[in-house]
């Protein structure tokens, strides 16, 4: 029997991740700030989530708006958030940071790893900004805990980036070095995308807006979840 697919939602506070579960929900995604596109959320935040519900939760490890991490001392104040999250249980985070190039910052990412170890994680949507997707990706192959890719195929959106998706789907069922961890399809992900996606075996999806059908100010809608699962799994 296969594995039912995964469904991750984005939740802002303990509302959201409660209508997240009850609609269906495999995982969410714990960020703060959208309008920065997702940030760490506040450590209270997280155990007052963790309190709510039963289900994974990954915390975004981010604190300004783009790829790149800042300077070493917001690096530093990154390692205090992953030790301040892990004291309260976290055991699951989002991170991904690019250099001026586009190249993945791997002395970064290699810090933050060492403090997160032996706990998963998800590179996010910068592997959509990076110069060479196929560089990073062999780069990071290594590296434990690594286990989801978060993309959208494209900078531009699921939209444009479904031929990328498909492809590296393809190798990843070939076993390329590199594509070992799991493709977790987000970034102006919509219900109509579903069934070519699914066709060209594609296992888990990310939804933040979509979720929300009444913007960003309301909550997570339990009902639109629970369509999305139903979708994801038909």
């Amino acid at each position: 029997m296969s594995k039912r697919a995964v469904l991750e939602v984005i939740a802002l506070n303990a509302e959201d991740a409660v209508a997240a579960q009850a609609g269906g929900a495999d995982r969410l995604e714990l960020v703060t700030d959208m309008a920065a596109d997702g940030l760490t959320p506040p450590v209270e935040i997280f155990a007052k989530i963790r309190a709510s519900v039963d289900i994974s939760l990954r915390v975004m490890l981010r604190l300004q708006d783009g790829f790149a991490a800042g300077s070493p001392e917001e690096v530093d104040v990154l390692v205090e958030c992953v030790e301040a999250m892990r004291v309260e249980g976290a055991d699951e985070f989002v991170l991904g940071f690019l250099d001026i190039a586009g190249n993945v910052d791997l002395v970064t990412v290699e810090r933050l790893v060492a403090e997160l170890d032996p706990c998963r994680w998800t590179f996010h949507r910068a592997i959509d900004r990076a110069a060479d997707r196929d560089a990073l990706r062999k780069q990071l192959a290594e590296l434990p805990g690594l286990d989801t890719y978060l993309t959208a195929g494209s900078a531009n959106g699921v939209d444009a980036g479904i031929p990328v998706l498909l492809a590296e789907a393809e190798s990843a069922a070939l076993g390329e070095p590199g594509y070992g961890p799991e493709l977790l399809v987000g970034g102006g992900l919509r219900l109509d995308h579903l069934p070519q996606l699914r066709a060209g075996g594609l296992n888990a999806f990310h939804i933040g807006g979509a979720a929300r059908p009444n913007g960003w100010e309301a909550p997570v809608d339990e009902a639109t979840v629970r369509q999305w699962r139903e979708a994801i799994d038909a």
